[in-house]
């Protein structure tokens, strides 16, 4: 039981520690060993109907930097010192429908289902997507709830990170068409299938934060 309690204190003192860094000190670098973790724990994150919508595009080029750095208005920091910096990709709706090339080969060669299965779970997600969630018909819908998904993968990595001693910053901020042409132009990124979502930048802290700031449990938990 001690050791569950502890447990669970150094799981709060993760969040505690976490904050969204604006400038890392660009002298210390994350080991090999230490970032592999944290992009498995963002591999090993939940999706929907287990489908996984998303790529991790690690960016240390300080060329490829540069190139976003004009367009990425929230990271302008980040950029140019963070030890490791990832573009969040999302598949697109095409990718994302029932009967494509991706989810069935989810479905047969990654999830490894029964033949009876993939038609049935097939069958479920067609009516989930169409009549249960209404995505199917808007496309900027379809992609957006891809991207909500890669946003289970981000926060994974940067609580992983967190607690191993390691900072980060989610970021927004950034001109999404621009973004994307630069990195299709580059061959990072296929654009017939991708899109971005959101980036991360990985490191250690230059300076340390203000406290942390939240509501209180009584504002934003309700019993029923």
């Amino acid at each position: 039981m001690e050791n569950l309690t502890t447990t669970k204190n150094e799981i709060l003192s993760a969040y505690q520690f976490r904050h969204a860094t604006k400038e890392f000190d660009s002298s210390k670098k994350i080991s090999d060993s230490d970032f592999r973790f944290i992009l498995e724990t963002g591999r090993l994150s939940p999706s929907s109907f287990g489908f996984e919508p998303w790529r991790f595009v690690v960016v240390q080029s300080q060329e490829i930097r540069e190139k976003l750095h004009p367009y990425a208005w929230g990271a302008q920091k980040q950029l140019t010192t963070s030890s490791h910096f990832v573009l969040i990709l999302s598949r697109l709706p095409k990718d994302m429908v029932a009967d494509s090339d991706y989810i069935q080969g989810m479905l047969k060669n990654v999830q490894k289902l029964p033949a009876e299965v993939v038609v049935g779970k097939g069958n479920v997600y067609d009516n989930f997507l169409k009549l249960e969630f209404g995505l199917q018909e808007n496309e900027r819908a379809m992609f957006e709830w891809g991207c909500r998904q890669t946003y289970l993968a981000l926060g994974n990595m940067m609580t992983a990170a967190a607690q191993i001693g390691i900072d980060s910053c989610p970021m927004e901020g950034f001109n999404k068409e621009k973004i994307e042409h630069i990195l299709a132009e580059e061959g990072i990124m296929d654009a017939e299938h991708f899109g971005i979502s959101c980036m991360v930048a990985f490191g250690y802290r230059l300076n340390e934060p203000r406290g942390k700031t939240r509501q209180t449990a009584e504002q934003v938990i309700q019993w029923v």
